[in-house]
């Protein structure tokens, strides 16, 4: 059984302040306690529905309905900045959630060597995040970092930054080299302005409707598109 400090602490980091302090997550469901029981992340405990019963498991998980078993995980240590190099996504204020886990398991589909974002970016720990990741949390790099710099550092070493905006050349005209940065931008702004001043190519996803369409595509759905482009060349 689970002592009630337990408890107020598991409950405790559904809230990103309780999650810092203590240096702690919870994961959900027996695939996400596989993947961190099969990572290099530590995992501090394993709790079953069926060892502490339907009441502490409603009491301690964070979904409407409850799984049958969470883990307790220790985060990682932010990984330092590599050298540039491979094909890297940059994230310039994804706040979504949902959208930023979305990424971090198309990244890992399609092979991104490493996802950056902007300190403005949702939180790696959002419960929202790992589970939308299905996993991908635990074998993908997310280094926060200042993005000006990063597409600087990029252009420096003879790479090129790629952007997604709405008048850019048409993605599947253009020639895509195997290295370079590709920055996504924010849901409802796009890539910011001091961000853009760093993007040296501009991409767009044309539309293939006949007739009135979606303004833009969803960010997530953007980057599988452009990721499997990048990939397909």
């Amino acid at each position: 059984m689970l002592s009630n400090a337990q408890i107020k602490l598991i409950r405790s980091l559904r809230e990103k302040k309780f999650r810092d302090a203590e240096g702690l997550f919870v994961v959900e469901g027996e695939k996400m306690v596989r993947e961190a029981l099969a990572s290099e992340f530590e995992v501090l405990a394993v709790v079953r529905k069926d060892e502490v019963g339907e009441n502490v498991m409603s009491r301690i998980s964070s979904l409407s309905t409850p799984s049958p078993v969470l883990a307790v995980v220790r985060q990682r240590a932010m990984a330092a900045l590599p050298p540039p190099g491979g094909l890297c996504l940059a994230l310039d204020a994804v706040r979504d959630p949902g959208n930023l886990g979305t990424i971090l398991r198309t990244a890992d589909w399609f092979g991104a060597d490493v996802v950056y974002a902007s300190p403005d970016t949702a939180e790696l720990y959002n419960p929202k995040v790992i589970q939308a990741s299905m996993g991908a949390i635990f074998r993908k790099n997310l280094i926060y970092c200042d993005l000006p710099s990063l597409c600087r550092s990029f252009s420096k070493a003879g790479l090129k930054v790629f952007g997604t905006f709405l008048g850019g050349e048409d993605v599947y005209g253009t020639s895509l080299p195997p290295e370079g940065l590709i920055v996504m931008g924010n849901e409802a702004n796009g890539i910011s302005p001091q961000v853009s001043a760093g993007v040296t190519v501009r991409l767009t996803i044309p539309a293939f409707a006949k007739g009135p369409t979606a303004e833009s595509l969803n960010v997530a759905a953007a980057t599988a598109v452009i990721l499997s482009e990048f990939k397909r060349r």
